[in-house]
């Protein structure tokens, strides 16, 4: 036996594995080698880790769907939470705007109330300042301003309420009053604001109706002292004087009634307004009725030739009774009226010559003898001051001059009574 036929016997050498592979005639002979059989190995250990990873995803699919489901509902849960959170702030916030909003318009109705009452009373305060200026009364003009004032303030007042509203824009950087806004304004809420604003501007408005009271209180103590002095002077006269009853009468004392009713406020405006017109009527109807008596000077500068009361007669030489009051004047010159009033007499009358007679009412009358010319006929009406003839010597007269003479109730009266009265009541009467 050879050396090579023992190595092979006795080294017991492995024998080789062949993979025989037939197609057909033709076979071919694949020897398998170590590494062949590694990578074997290698890929059925992969394969069976995939299957059996395959198969634990396969039996703990439910559980980590699950899981995943949980997480995903977690963060829905949060997420929905997180904006109910966000929208119950939105809501507080909304909430609070429209609360101060609330606020501020309530503010504004108010304002505008007020506004709306001052507005309605310009009208009726006008017409009385007017008849008070007319009247002589000190206190118009700054009364008249008034109105102007109010409606200033008021608008000027909604215009920085409509700033902080943001309905309109402050160009100006002040609001009404003087009210500027500050750094510390920031941290107040809009209705804060306006409520502060809204007092300020209650208080001038407060202010301003308080001066407006104390103006009309001086003009309606004014009208009634100026109505008692003149009423005082024309009672000097001796001769009982009512009011003008085509004037506005001031309010009767002796005819009164009605329900009870509770008393209002004594500081209302309104009533003071009704009070200084109170006032006025009776102002205005005690001086008509003084335009209307004669309580003018028939001349003027003229000297007196003869007074009123018992005389020596010029013609009989004898104590006579003189009616009247005698005032030089030359022919041709014009005789006025004292007073206003219808003319109930004109023409010739015995000793008076061309006489022109006057009624004024309350029972008085006037006469004017010894007329060279009457300008006037029966019936007419004439102003206080109207020319109503000429001065001259007719009838029982010793030169031209004015024979006057004032009666009530067809009795003759002392003229310079009402003549003096007359000049204490001119200032009155302007």
């Amino acid at each position: 036996m050879s050396h090579s036929q023992e190595s092979r016997v006795f080294g017991k050498r492995r024998p080789d594995h062949f993979l025989i592979l037939a197609s057909g005639e033709k076979i071919r002979h694949v020897r398998i080698r170590p590494w062949m059989t590694g990578l074997a190995m290698t890929a059925l250990s992969v394969f069976s880790i995939g299957y059996l990873a395959a198969t634990a995803y396969l039996v703990l699919r439910d559980d980590l769907i699950g899981a995943t489901m949980a997480r995903q509902a977690r963060m829905q849960f949060e997420y929905e939470d997180r904006i109910a959170a966000l929208r119950a702030q939105v809501d507080r916030v909304t909430s609070r705007q429209m609360l101060d909003q609330q606020v501020v318009e309530d503010k504004v109705e108010k304002l505008l109330e007020q506004q709306n009452a001052l507005a309605s009373r310009h009208g009726k305060m006008g017409n009385l300042l007017e008849r008070a200026e007319a009247s002589g009364l000190t206190g118009g003009p700054e009364l008249a301003v008034a109105p102007q004032q109010t409606a200033s303030i008021a608008g000027d007042g909604l215009k920085a309420i409509d700033a902080l509203m943001g309905k309109a824009p402050d160009t100006t950087g002040v609001s009404a009053l003087g009210y500027q806004a500050s750094e510390a304004d920031g941290h107040e809420s809009t209705g804060d604001r306006a409520d502060r604003l809204f007092s300020r501007m209650t208080l001038s408005l407060k202010s301003l109706e308080e001066e407006q009271k104390d103006r009309v209180k001086t003009l309606t103590a004014g009208a009634k002292e100026t109505a008692d002095q003149i009423e005082s002077i024309m009672e000097r006269t001796g001769v009982p004087i009512e009011a003008d009853k085509s004037a506005p009468a001031a309010s009767s004392t002796d005819a009164e009634g009605g329900p009870f009713v509770d008393p209002i406020n004594e500081d209302n405006f309104d009533l003071s307004l009704a009070r200084l017109d109170s006032a006025l009527n009776r102002l205005e109807s005690v001086r008509a009725t003084a335009l209307r008596l004669p309580f003018t000077n028939p001349a003027p500068g003229r000297d007196i030739t003869s007074t009123f009361g018992n005389r020596t007669d010029p013609f009989l030489g004898k104590l006579a009774m003189h009616t009247g009051v005698d005032f030089r004047f030359e022919t041709g010159e014009p005789i006025r009226s004292t007073g206003a009033g219808k003319v109930i007499a004109a023409g010739t009358l015995g000793g008076y010559g061309n006489m022109v007679e006057i009624d004024h009412g309350n029972g008085i009358t006037t006469r004017y003898g010894h007329l060279s010319k009457i300008l006037v006929s029966v019936g007419d009406e004439v102003e206080n001051g109207s020319v109503i003839g000429r001065a001259g010597s007719t009838g029982r007269s010793t030169g031209p001059h004015l024979h006057y003479e004032v009666r009530y109730l067809g009795e003759a009266e002392n003229p310079m009574r009402f003549i003096n009265a007359a000049t204490k009541l001119k200032s009155y009467l302007r």
